[in-house]
């Protein structure tokens, strides 16, 4: 990473400052983005996330699969992959609603790729998993109730 890229984040640089930066060249656009990601990564709501990754609302969709256990013995490696059908897909994220932080994991999907995605998540308790979906400049979501148990009961 360049050091004065480090610095200027080390500081404290607000969206305002990261703007002046990437005007003066001492960051590209690419790394200001980057900053945005990180307001996304502390949401605790559905609507909040989707509102910190660019969007307003996001339609229920059939054309995403969400393939998870139903039950999750070890909640520390659940391991969630979501593949959507949707057209123009351009990125993938994973949020589990009852985790500290809601936003998981988000994959961006290059025009021409397959949008198919798998991870292993860390699950604290049962929860909903949501799969958002943007495509188009629009947002789709699909979720799927993971239940977590202890001990590996199953039950």
């Amino acid at each position: 990473m360049d050091q004065r890229r480090r610095k200027a984040l080390q500081t404290g640089a607000g969206l305002g400052t990261l703007g002046a930066l990437v005007a003066v060249g001492l960051i590209s656009p690419g790394d200001a983005h980057a900053q945005d990601w990180k307001a996304a990564f502390e949401t605790r709501s559905l609507p909040d996330t989707i509102k910190a990754l660019g969007g307003a609302t996001a339609a229920e969709s059939k054309d995403i699969i969400i393939t998870a256990p139903d039950i999750a013995e070890n909640g520390a490696v659940v391991p969630v992959a979501v593949v959507s059908a949707i057209p123009k897909t351009e990125s993938i994220s994973i949020l589990i609603e009852k985790n500290p932080t809601l936003l998981a994991a988000s994959f961006m999907i290059p025009a021409g790729t397959e949008p198919s995605v798998g991870t292993r998540v860390k699950m604290g308790q049962t929860s909903n998993v949501f799969a958002l979906v943007k495509a188009d400049g629009k947002f789709f979501v699909a979720s799927k109730e993971i239940k977590v148990t202890l001990g590996g009961c199953g039950g």
